[in-house]
């Protein structure tokens, strides 16, 4: 019999927390649950869980808080916040650092349960680019080293994607048809944060206006072409080391 996913339960509300344990062990999680941050990060450090949902306002020490020490002990920690505010730019910084998403209270049972399954897979590469030759060359030599790829040929199919995934890297360039990269980047960021965009372009010039204000917003890095994909590939390990998820397949 397989392994059942742990999952560790974080929040203050002594009611919440258990009905949401029961809901889930009965979908057949194996649950835990500590009633703020210090006691979570007691347990974490005796064992290892697959996934922590943490609220994010507690007492004695926040989800927020308690992230940052997790992070420290264990770095792969699948975390996704739950609030019932909005969702603030700490609760951003924090997801840009490596937390695997934000869910805002109240939410579906069956949301809480696909995005667990998901935290469960591997990033997937997003290459998306208007040269088709650009995207299979670059497909062709990810796949090669172990990695999920997919492509598409403009920014509105790239944020059909990522409405779906989180945690996925997305290879953007900046001369995309309808939506540019730094348009295509906004739009991505809104609906799921917790993706890391690297941008693309082969016009230095006449795109670093758009590529600084690409970068300033939050993406992780600009590629000028024509580029090795040992460098592209050096990138995405290096995005993988910091957010503490597997990449490959």
């Amino acid at each position: 019999m397989p392994e059942k996913t742990s999952v560790l339960i974080v929040d203050d509300d002594v009611n919440f927390c258990n009905t949401l344990a029961k809901i889930l062990k009965r979908k057949g999680y194996a649950t835990t649950t500590a009633e703020n941050g210090q006691r979570a990060l007691e347990l974490v450090k005796e064992r290892l869980f697959d996934v922590i949902l943490m609220d994010v306002k507690m007492p004695v020490m926040s989800g927020l808080e308690a992230y940052k020490e997790i992070r420290q002990i264990r770095p792969s920690a699948v975390v996704i916040f739950m609030t019932a505010f909005s969702i603030e730019d700490l609760i951003k910084d924090a997801i840009k650092d490596g937390a695997y998403a934000a869910i805002k209270k109240p939410f579906d049972i069956d949301t809480i349960v696909n995005m667990i399954e998901k935290s469960k897979n591997g990033a997937l590469l997003v290459i998306a680019d208007d040269d088709p030759n650009m995207g299979k060359t670059m497909k062709s030599c990810l796949e090669q080293k172990g990695y999920s790829t997919i492509t598409c040929l403009t920014g509105e199919e790239a944020v059909d994607l990522a409405k779906d995934r989180s945690r996925d890297i997305f290879f953007i360039d900046m001369k995309l048809p309808a939506l540019n990269g730094l348009e295509t980047y906004l739009e991505i960021r809104k609906v799921n944060p917790a993706a890391v965009v690297v941008i693309m372009t082969a016009y230095r010039q006449e795109m670093d206006e758009l590529v600084r204000q690409t970068i300033e917003k939050g993406a992780y890095t600009c590629l000028y072409k024509p580029f090795d994909m040992g460098e592209a590939i050096k990138i995405i390990e290096e995005i993988c080391n910091k957010t503490g998820q597997n990449c490959k397949r």
